[in-house]
């Protein structure tokens, strides 16, 4: 009885992992699954290249913004409660960008689904941390959590593309009501209350100058081409941007329960490696926003096959990080990170080097040099700066990263968007974007080797 009782719980929380899953899904596919759309977005509704940043961006940008926060949220309120909240507004906020009837009404639920996204997140990895409290059996749920990562990635434009072909742009959105209800439905079921800390203290003014840092930073970049470099208002904004970063770190070095303990970077290993999480999803949205729109629009391929021939770049981050996992176990972090970085500079300037009349095969072997340095990249990244803060402060290290992963995917957009508006033909700004993409890489490749736990193995 004691057997079949450990079983049901065993199965129980299987389930259980699955709906929490399924909202990670959701976030992850949110991010990608828009790029293959924006062509047929943009026939439909109109605007330019920096609009369409914008419906990319202000997803990202409120993401980003509200990670750290929303981890304290669910201390203070209970997880459960803030991933069906969370979950609730996704599902509303995709509702209503299906039927956008312009785009500033559509870029304003993506921001929406932004507060649902940042709200899913730090919610799930608790979650997930009180329904398996066994360390080993922790481990392997959060691996199968880790690995919808690259499903998420990889399923995204060839979903999207499907979709968009079959049904309009409008089903891509409309696919996240189905999703977030079985979600709803098997947490409301399976899932029990954390315990709650009533007296967690947020920290609103930390939380108030990081949004206001990450959208100003994002408007002079998306928006400097259209109102002019000079322009008083990309200064003003610029300067809002600085003050903004600089108040945070005021407020956080004298705040008692700081949203960013800053002594975490006192770590060499931290500060390098937030540097590098930054570096990469730079690289990876930005990658992921021109290749659609060249395909679409330089080659003439459908949204579907834009999809498809992305699939080089996502399977080997689909596959990959399981082995990525056991190489840093056995050898570090250091050395997957550093070649890890290389590899993706190598293919990016590879696909510096194509035009609408270069040969697929040297494009594939761009993407798939992308996508196998992406997987063993990141789970380095994520093992090595947790190894070195205080177990105390792996939950505020792991929301530093995703949140500066955030800002490197918002900067991504918004510098090669600006440098494709201010280039005189599309092939020339990706060129150069991919070039400047290509050598960001290169120092996060060199960050990794110089700083990133030279002395000790992670």
């Amino acid at each position: 009885m004691n057997m079949e009782s450990r079983r049901m719980g065993a199965a129980a929380r299987l389930v259980l992992l699955l709906g929490i899953a399924i909202g990670y899904f959701m976030v992850l596919l949110d991010m990608t699954v828009v790029s293959v759309a924006l062509p047929a977005i943009h026939d439909d509704l109109g605007g330019g290249i920096s609009e369409l940043q914008w419906v990319v961006n202000a997803y990202t940008i409120v993401f980003a913004g509200l990670l750290l926060s929303m981890g304290t949220a669910a201390d203070k309120a209970g997880a459960k409660r803030i991933y069906m909240i969370g979950l609730a507004l996704f599902l509303a906020a995709s509702a209503m960008s299906a039927f956008a009837p312009s785009l500033g009404v559509l870029i304003a639920m993506r921001a929406l689904l932004g507060v649902g996204g940042a709200a899913l997140l730090p919610a799930s990895l608790t979650l997930i941390a009180h329904a398996f409290p066994d360390p080993g059996e922790r481990a392997r749920a959060l691996g199968i959590w880790a690995a919808v990562t690259g499903i998420a990635l990889a399923a995204g434009p060839v979903a999207g593309g499907l979709l968009v072909d079959s049904f309009g742009w409008r089903s891509i959105f409309i696919l996240n009501i189905p999703l977030a209800i079985l979600s709803l439905l098997i947490t409301r079921m399976n899932v029990t209350e954390t315990n709650r800390n009533p007296k967690r203290s947020f920290d609103l003014a930390g939380q108030l100058l990081a949004i206001v840092f990450i959208a100003a930073l994002s408007f002079v970049l998306m928006e400097g081409e259209p109102f002019g470099w000079s322009s008083p208002v990309i200064w003003g904004t610029g300067c809002l941007a600085l003050l903004a970063i600089i108040g945070f770190i005021i407020v956080e070095a004298k705040s008692r329960s700081p949203l960013l303990p800053l002594h975490i970077f006192r770590s060499s290993t931290v500060s390098a490696g937030m540097l590098a999480g930054t570096a990469s999803n730079i690289a990876l949205s930005g990658i992921l926003f021109v290749l659609p729109m060249f395909y679409q629009q330089m080659v003439g391929l459908s949204a579907h096959s834009a999809g498809l021939a992305m699939l080089p770049m996502m399977v080997p981050m689909a596959v990959n990080p399981i082995f990525a996992g056991r190489i840093v176990s056995r050898t570090g972090a250091r050395i997957p990170m550093t070649g890890g970085f290389a590899a993706v500079a190598a293919g990016t300037v590879l696909l510096a080097l194509a035009d609408e009349n270069t040969n697929y095969a040297q494009v594939c072997a761009g993407l798939f040099l992308i996508g196998f340095g992406i997987s063993f990249t990141l789970p380095s990244l994520m093992s090595a700066i947790l190894s070195s803060v205080p177990r105390e402060l792996t939950g505020a290290a792991s929301g530093a990263l995703n949140a500066s992963r955030q800002v490197g995917a918002t900067l991504g957009v918004a510098v090669v968007g600006a440098i494709i508006s201010g280039s005189e033909t599309f092939i020339t700004g990706m060129h150069v974007s991919l070039i400047v993409t290509a050598v960001i890489l290169a120092g996060g490749s060199l960050l990794s080797f110089l700083f990133i736990n030279r002395d000790r193995r992670t």
